[in-house]
C-alpha cells in the first residue's frame, strides 16, 4: 500500500498498487479485443436484422414453369377432346375408325359405328360406340361430332410470358396450356390438327409467397 495524494495534494486514504504489464502489449490486446467484438457484435446485428425482415427469394420463368407444371403433372392425364367435322369423317373411314352401318333416305344423315381399331383410339363423348351423323342439309359443312383419344397425357405449360408483380407482394405469369398428344395414332393426330380443334389455350397463373417459398396459387 501507499500514500495517495488528491488534487489538493492532501494525503488521503490508502491505495492500493495495481502491477499491469508492458503498456504497449496490454493497450494492443485490448484494441485487439474491441475490434473483434465489435465485428462479432455488428454481424449479430446484421444476421437478427435478415431474421426480423427476411430474404424474400426470387421467381424466375422456369421456377414459374416447374411449378404450373408440377400441378399438371400432379392431376390425372386426360384423352385429347377432337371436333371432327365432314373431312374428319372421311380420314377417320379411310384409317378404319369408324364404318357407316346405316344410311337415312335423305343421303346425309347416317350411323357410323366404331371398329375395334376406332374403339383402342377414340371414345364418343356421347357415349356409346355409334356416331349419330346427323347434318341439318346436304350443304351443311359445320356439323361436327366430339371424340376423345383413348391416349390420356398430361397438359403441358410452355411459352411463359414475364412475370408481373400483383398487389400484396404476389406475381402472376401468362402462359400456354398445350395439349399433349403422345400415344395418339398418326391417322388421328392429323384430325385433331383440322381447323376447328383447339390444341392449346392461353392461362395466367399466380403466385404467392409461403414463407420462403413461391407457391402456385391459382390458374385462371
Amino acid at each position: 500500500m501507499s500514500d495517495a495524494i488528491d488534487s489538493q495534494g492532501i494525503v488521503g486514504q490508502k491505495w492500493p498498487v495495481i502491477e499491469v504489464g508492458p503498456l504497449r502489449a496490454a493497450y494492443g490486446g485490448n484494441v485487439k479485443n474491441t475490434a473483434k467484438i465489435s465485428l462479432f457484435g455488428a454481424l449479430a446485428l446484421l444476421g437478427a436484422g435478415m431474421l426480423l425482415t427476411g430474404c424474400k427469394p426470387d421467381l424466375t420463368q422456369a421456377n414459374a414453369q416447374a411449378l404450373i407444371q408440377a400441378k399438371y403433372d400432379q392431376t390425372a392425364p386426360v384423352g385429347a377432346t377432337i371436333t371432327v367435322d365432314e373431312v374428319g369423317l372421311k380420314q377417320g373411314a379411310t384409317a378404319k375408325y369408324w364404318t357407316i352401318t346405316k344410311m337415312y333416305p335423305n343421303k346425309y344423315w347416317a350411323d357410323l359405328t366404331l371398329t375395334p381399331d376406332g374403339k383402342k383410339a377414340v371414345k364418343l363423348v356421347s357415349g356409346g360406340d355409334v356416331i349419330q351423323w346427323r347434318p341439318a342439309s346436304l350443304e351443311d359443312k359445320k356439323f361436327s361430332v366430339v371424340v376423345q383419344t383413348v391416349a390420356a397425357n398430361h397438359l403441358k405449360a410452355k411459352d411463359l410470358k414475364d412475370l408481373q408483380d400483383e398487389v400484396g407482394g404476389n406475381k402472376s405469369v401468362e402462359y400456354t396450356e398445350s395439349v399433349v398428344l403422345d400415344g395418339v395414332p398418326a391417322p388421328l393426330q392429323e384430325i385433331a390438327h383440322n381447323p376447328g380443334n383447339k390444341l392449346s389455350s392461353k392461362h395466367q397463373a399466380f403466385f404467392a409467397l409461403d414463407g420462403s417459398a413461391w407457391k402456385l396459387q391459382s390458374i385462371n
